[in-house]
């Protein structure tokens, strides 16, 4: 039986506001909140809104037969929660059904797994925080931001708990095999990886409304004969697409949503199921393992990490804002603490890209900036007068060395704070055992001597007391009269 994994990606960036040299130091708030609002908005009634009531739909008139995966990124939720709260409301429904699963992501939608296994491990933590406290779920399965995926991942997602990874089916890493299996992670054997089929994912995402591609126009009914016609030993086919390609990328006019809605019933009659990334790795055991020995993405042709780190600009950026990472964790701020989120989303760096081509224009459509130095330079004041302010709480005249010493020695007190806790507990735990004990043995001793004790006699009569009578104003003690003895009749002689 042949089955399709869809998953939906929802991400909208905090943008910031044109920020000068001259506001580093006077201004710390760095956003534009009327593009913010103004973008989440448009897009959340033309896309966002439509696309998940399409899928209740489709989920109801397929009556449970129609499942799928969304992945929302927690600065996205917040914009959502504060702009458009309907569209929680709809995405909570969805949960309610209990066809959508919901996946693992970065918070912030960084690059936090490149660079800081620490802080990518705390915001795949709070993202999975935040999307139990919205929808009552917890992700079991793990997408990386932009499906960035390697070798020396795979442990430490296997340590967070997650039993599965969604990454691109990059053809330069599978060479001659084909996306369309569940595969095993070379360097941590247990997760299991679902690989996008970019191919079909593309036609919906990047085609479906191009007049001069040859399989124009795309219905419902062509494309499920596609995935029907692959091998029959071809068990899963992962449509991984942004959210936003309904309604947004590719505009309500062109059907894209009519299209959607079909899916499920052709499918049917081809006997494809629809299967949640969660029950694909349960259902279907890996055919071979894969291994990734440098960073994929799906982004940009080369499927790679060029998209955020292929230039100067960008790498200087990049290793500017983690110079300090240490130093936000210590501090206990929690306006400083948001703004490290904001300022860590892959799209700053996005912007910065000098690519050109298809690629390049890719990322001029998506960017608010005229040039990637713009960009750069946008970003550079707002993070400089950012790392004042770290500097202000840790000064970065602090060594590394002093610093890692300092971080150890709270880690190690931390540590031994938590063993003793554990010491504590457990102490008072059998304490408690002890005491139980020992009131269960003084009430069987006592029951034993209660029983043990003779009847008692009858009690002998009580001696009448004095009585206290007052008269003539004074208290006079009466004596209770002696006990008459028995008189002896005697007769004289």
């Amino acid at each position: 039986m042949k089955a399709i994994c869809f998953y939906f990606q929802i991400h909208q960036p905090f943008r910031l506001k044109r920020y000068r040299f001259f506001d580093i130091g006077n201004d710390h708030y760095y956003y534009d909140d009327f593009a913010n609002d103004d973008i989440i908005t448009r897009i959340a009634q033309r896309s966002y809104i439509p696309a998940a009531e399409s899928l209740l739909r489709m989920i109801e008139e397929s009556k449970g037969k129609f499942r799928c995966a969304i992945s929302i990124t927690g600065v996205a939720l917040e914009q959502c929660e504060q702009y458009v709260p309907e569209f929680i409301d709809v995405l909570k429904k969805l949960a309610d059904t209990g066809k959508v699963e919901f996946l693992a992501e970065t918070y912030a939608h960084s690059l936090s797994s490149l660079i800081d296994a620490e802080e990518f491990a705390a915001q795949v933590k709070a993202h999975g925080e935040k999307i139990h406290q919205l929808f009552g779920v917890q992700p079991k399965v793990l997408r990386n931001t932009e499906l960035i995926y390697c070798d020396d991942l795979a442990p430490q997602i296997l340590n967070m708990g997650y039993k599965g990874v969604i990454t691109e089916g990059a053809k330069h890493i599978l060479g001659w095999k084909s996306p369309n299996y569940v595969y095993s992670a070379a360097s941590a054997p247990k997760l299991k990886m679902l690989l996008k089929n970019s191919k079909l994912s593309d036609d919906i995402a990047f085609r479906f409304s191009n007049t001069e591609w040859e399989s124009y126009p795309l219905t419902a009914d062509k494309y499920i004969d596609w995935i029907a016609s692959t091998p029959t030993e071809e068990q899963i086919i992962n449509l991984f697409l942004n959210l936003e390609t309904f309604g947004e990328m590719q505009s309500r006019e062109t059907g894209i949503f009519q299209f959607l809605e079909a899916l499920p019933r052709f499918a049917a009659e081809k006997g494809i199921d629809f299967w949640t990334p969660s029950e694909a790795i349960s259902k279907l055991k890996p055919v071979d393992n894969l291994s990734v020995m440098h960073p994929i993405s799906w982004a940009d042709e080369a499927r790679d990490t060029s998209a955020w780190l292929g230039n100067k600009l960008q790498n200087e950026a990049f290793q500017k804002l983690y110079s300090v990472a240490e130093r936000v964790r210590l501090c206990d701020d929690r306006r400083l603490k948001q703004d490290w989120y904001y300022l860590q989303a892959s799209d700053h760096f996005f912007y910065m890209c000098t690519k050109h081509l298809a690629d390049g224009a890719v990322h001029s459509h998506f960017s608010p900036y005229e040039t990637p130095f713009q960009a750069f330079t946008n970003y550079m004041n707002a993070l400089a007068d950012f790392i004042v302010r770290v500097e202000e709480q840790y000064p970065l005249s602090i060594e590394n060395e002093e610093l890692d010493a300092l971080l150890t020695t709270i880690r190690n007190q931390a540590r031994e704070i938590g063993t003793l806790t554990k010491e504590v507990e457990s102490m008072r735990k059998n304490i408690e055992h002890f005491n139980e004990e020992h009131l269960l043995r003084e009430a069987a001793k006592a029951a034993i001597a209660e029983e043990s004790k003779p009847k008692a006699k009858k009690a002998a009569p009580k001696a009448k007391k004095a009585k206290a009578v007052e008269i003539n104003d004074e208290v006079v003690t009466t004596e209770p009269a002696p006990e008459k003895k028995p008189r002896r009749c005697c007769k004289k002689k």
